[in-house]
């Protein structure tokens, strides 16, 4: 106990030092050169051979090139920023009832068996009989109700970074957003991936087209550090059977 003791006012000392670093101060922003979007950004896509039998023409107005007039402007490549269209709007409501009984009875009454039963009630003690040799009765209740009601609604806009394509064609994207306000840092993540055919003209992708998507919505500083739990408490609610 006194080891146990002694590790968790260890970790809750570790703890406590790394958070001194943000009292009086606003939360720091992540370093942007840090991201996967800087790096996918500072590298060069993988170069696309165009057709021969299909010249393009740059100084045509009509030139399938993405810097002209009609060029698809779609992010496509490494580095591309596309943004995405959060609209989260779920609502689920469960309700489940269960209720079982059972009931059984089982006796069994030897009061004649060629006078054996009489033959062994005189070496029983006073009052016990043999003439009721076997009686059990049994029964069960269990009943059940369960309830979950859930509502959620999130509006957000993103641009994310193209960081990869894959050798199908399907890209890979990262987006972050850091918000400040006073003392407060509220941060939004987004990854995945998206089919290029999926992205909209107006080089737009909503949540529900990206695969294995998370979405990330939080916050970081003085308001979130109050509504956490203290260390303390965290590890007594682990560690405690009870």
């Amino acid at each position: 106990m006194r080891l146990l003791f002694t590790l968790g006012v260890a970790v809750s000392l570790v703890a406590a030092c790394g958070r001194l670093e943000d009292v009086g101060k606003a939360p720091d922003f992540t370093p942007v050169q840090d991201g996967e979007e800087f790096r996918a950004m500072m590298n060069q896509p993988l170069p696309v051979a165009l057709d021969p039998d299909q010249p393009v023409a740059e100084a045509s107005l009509w030139s399938r090139s993405r810097g002209s007039l009609l060029g698809d402007r779609r992010a496509m490549q490494q580095g591309d920023i596309m943004t995405v269209v959060i609209e989260i709007d779920d609502r689920a409501e469960i309700s489940n009832s269960s209720s079982r009984s059972r009931s059984g009875a089982e006796s069994l009454a030897v009061p004649q068996l060629f006078g054996i039963p009489q033959r062994i009630d005189e070496r029983l003690p006073n009052g016990a009989s043999m003439a009721s040799a076997v009686s059990t009765n049994s029964s069960s209740n269990s009943a059940g109700d369960g309830s979950v009601k859930r509502k959620e609604k999130l509006t957000l806009r993103v641009a994310a970074t193209i960081t990869g394509v894959l050798p199908n064609g399907v890209l890979q994207i990262v987006g972050r957003q850091e918000v400040r306000v006073n003392f407060e840092m509220r941060e939004l993540i987004v990854t995945g991936y998206v089919r290029p055919a999926d992205i909209s003209r107006q080089n737009e992708i909503t949540y529900d087209k990206i695969a294995s998507a998370r979405i990330s919505y939080g916050g970081r500083g003085q308001i979130t550090d109050v509504q956490q739990p203290r260390y303390g408490q965290q590890l007594a609610d682990i560690l405690l059977p009870f």
